[in-house]
């Protein structure tokens, strides 16, 4: 079983920036591929970006982003940690969602982009983006 957990959510003005971490549990983290979604109220859950397994180092890994934010998201991972990140620059109030954590145990590098393919998920945290 897999536990994860979000952090680094809160309020930022439009064009400002936000880290999210998401801290796994579990042995083999370095084999999952990960994810990031967000759902904003009203809204489906929808993709944002995702990171595959890298072969066994402690960094690095295939990425996919969403075209709503390529060029303002990086997705990392840091396997001696166990932790994922987003980090998200020049933020627009369409960003305003809570950001989910997914994971899969998927030693191959390639990059998971829709909900059902995911088997564990974290609670979320809260992003809101001011104008």
């Amino acid at each position: 079983q897999v536990q994860l957990v979000e952090s680094g959510g809160g309020l930022v003005q439009a064009g400002g920036s936000l880290r999210l971490s998401c801290a796994a549990s579990g042995r083999t983290f370095r084999s999952y591929g990960m994810g990031w979604f967000r759902q904003a109220t009203g809204k489906e859950r929808e993709f944002v970006a995702a990171i595959s397994w890298n072969g066994g180092s402690w960094n690095g890994g295939s990425t996919y982003y969403a075209d709503s934010v390529k060029g303002r998201f990086t997705i990392s991972r840091d396997n001696i940690k166990n932790t994922i990140y987003l980090q998200m620059n020049s933020l627009k109030p369409e960003d305003t969602a809570v950001y989910y954590c997914a994971a899969k145990d998927l030693p191959r590098q390639v990059v998971l982009t829709t909900l059902r393919e995911y088997d564990y998920w974290g609670q979320g945290t809260q992003v809101t983006v001011s104008s």
